[in-house]
């Protein structure tokens, strides 16, 4: 599938494609000796934003949930990467111990953890399911609308303390798809002798938006040094906020005016470039997922003239977590379509390799609105053999593999920040 680009990559995003294409294999040996220096995240998916002037990531994910979304093709590559990934930690791994989100009646994400035991399981690993959450006190069983079935069972702490498993099954490896976000749970704390993926410390309870994109800011330097293109056109403005209470209305004054200050920023780029787009920018949580306490703000006054819904709204994100912290990101439209609704790619990776990806749309939101939000939908995006081997020969802009390869290249980008960021946010980095 070949989705519909209103801008045909018009502008400035055609010299950066063509450049990115050009400098192909110094890009792909650049990323080869970063990866000899940083261990990428375990698994990671990137929301990018496609405005046909930039192409940026807004959003890092190292909790993804939507496995199920990849197109079926891709599964033999997520195998390879898995494979890849859990041999770096265990090489004689025989057991993987997968512990899933508590939200057990979301079957969208359900099926994405069925997906997740299938790529696990012909790596040549048994793997089970282990639940967080204390209602689960025996085997759960939970159908899927395929036909499969889920069972989830209590997890269990050894009799010496320093294992987690099930009931007679003893796991080297434990993946946590849980994102932690109400807190780290005293039963994963302390795990000496077996290897988490992702890190506790990669959970929202610990993990700062702010703390990514300042990693991704070195590193699109570094690339953008190399290629030749301005930072700008890989890379959204951002500042953090601390300390505000959408409730009490405190913080309202620095909110403001860093809003003010991301806006001019952006003008003076939209100027340089000759974009006739309106400005804008995106008021989030620095912390949590799906889309919650995320707000399109044009003008510094929208902040302080927000209602009662739209205070409640952004000051409570997933599990009830209390908003304090916020960043103010510089908006990216996306000129994507898909079914004629505004849609944004998503690219998901294991280990260092790109598995695949999807186009999240969204019937009724705008061009400079958050898609992931409830009334979203997603088209698998292939990123097959075919597309990912760049067309040097077609005209920037055309060709839809050297799309794919360009969202490929800026996913990794935001890979390689995550695993700085883990890096620098580790509370017991290892001394070499």
């Amino acid at each position: 599938m070949v989705p519909h680009l209103v801008t045909a990559l018009n502008g400035p995003l055609h010299d950066l494609e063509k450049k990115i294409l050009e400098a192909t294999p110094a890009i792909e040996r650049w990323f080869r000796l970063e990866w000899q220096e940083h261990t990428p995240p375990f698994y990671c998916s990137v929301d990018l934003r496609n405005a046909g002037f930039k192409l940026a990531p807004v959003d890092t994910n190292l909790f993804p949930g939507g496995f199920n979304n990849l197109a079926t093709e891709m599964l033999p590559l997520s195998v390879q990467a898995a494979m890849a990934a859990i041999e770096k930690y265990c090489p004689d791994a025989k057991n993987l111990l997968l512990i899933p989100e508590n939200h057990t009646r979301n079957m969208f994400y359900l099926q994405n953890v069925a997906r997740m035991i299938k790529i696990f399981r012909q790596t040549g690993l048994n793997v089970r399911l282990g639940s967080l959450s204390a209602e689960v006190t025996e085997p759960v069983t939970i159908d899927l609308p395929d036909g499969e079935q889920l069972i989830l069972e209590p997890l269990e702490r050894s009799a010496n303390g320093r294992r987690l498993g099930l009931k007679n099954f003893d796991p080297c490896t434990i993946v946590l798809n849980n994102d932690l976000s109400a807190g780290i749970p005293a039963i994963l704390e302390e795990l000496n002798e077996q290897t988490l993926l992702p890190p506790l410390h990669a959970g929202w309870a610990l993990r700062r938006k702010s703390n990514h994109f300042a990693a991704y800011d070195e590193v699109v330097k570094k690339f953008a040094k190399m290629v030749d293109i301005d930072p700008w056109m890989l890379n959204p403005f951002f500042l953090k906020v601390k300390d505000v209470n959408f409730h009490e209305r405190t913080g309202e004054d620095a909110l403001a005016a860093a809003v003010d200050t991301i806006l001019a920023k952006i003008r003076k780029k939209y100027k340089e470039y000759g974009i006739k787009e309106k400005p804008f920018v995106i008021v989030k949580a620095d912390a949590g997922t799906y889309g919650m306490g995320v707000m399109t703000v044009h003008n510094s006054d929208e902040v302080r003239d927000l209602n009662r819904k739209q205070r409640n709204k952004m000051s409570v994100i997933k599990d009830g977590v209390e908003v304090r912290d916020v960043i103010v990101q510089e908006g990216v439209y996306t000129f994507e379509q898909v079914h004629e609704s505004v849609a944004e790619p998503v690219v998901y990776m294991i280990d260092r390799y790109v598995v695949g990806g999807f186009y999240r749309f969204h019937e009724d939101r705008g061009v400079d609105e958050n898609l992931n939000a409830p009334g979203m939908h997603f088209v698998p995006l292939a990123f097959a053999q075919q597309h990912a081997v760049p067309d040097m020969r077609a005209k920037p802009g055309t060709a839809a593999p050297n799309r794919f390869y360009m969202y490929g290249v800026v996913a990794r980008l935001a890979l390689l920040a995550a695993s700085l960021e883990l890096e620098r946010t580790d509370p017991n980095p290892e001394i070499y």
